[in-house]
């Protein structure tokens, strides 16, 4: 799992993150999650993306959680990310969150905001230049949500 995290931190397109985790940190870090979901290749039990899911707020806002999503590059374009965005809103329902809400997705990332888009999810509004690339400049992050119930 870790690998497939730090493919997209290092990628510097999609999470906020810049720095890696390594075998230590990352089994912390999924292991702090309220859940981390996994999707894995039917012929040989692979990874091939993973989730988390955990509170956005806390007290009162503590019912509405918050996701990231990676898929190892390789299995990209196969629709595993809509098969994980549909678990984790499943599971956000089961664990009793009400909203599941996304705070920083990439304006540019097209396929990301087509699938939240197409899964129902309401674009909240803009961050003019709130996310740095690796390269060095801002772009716009779009913040969505989803009512579970």
């Amino acid at each position: 799992m870790v690998e497939i995290w730090n493919e997209v931190v290092e990628d510097g397109i999609a999470f906020p993150q810049t720095e890696c985790l390594n075998e230590e940190s990352g089994e912390k870090f999924f292991a702090e999650q309220s859940y981390t979901g996994v999707a894995q290749d039917a012929e040989n039990g692979e990874i091939a993306g993973l989730y988390i899911l955990h509170p956005n707020n806390i007290g009162r806002c503590g019912h509405i959680s918050n996701a990231s999503y990676a898929v190892k590059s390789e299995f990209r374009g196969n629709h595993i990310g809509e098969r994980l965005v549909c678990d984790c809103q499943k599971k956000a329902e089961e664990l009793g969150f009400r909203i599941l809400q996304f705070n920083a997705v990439v304006k540019t990332n097209f396929s990301a905001r087509h699938l939240y888009e197409k899964l129902e999810f309401v674009p909240l509004g803009t961050i003019p230049e709130g996310f740095l690339m690796k390269d060095g400049h801002y772009e716009d992050i779009v913040l969505y949500y989803y009512k579970l119930r």
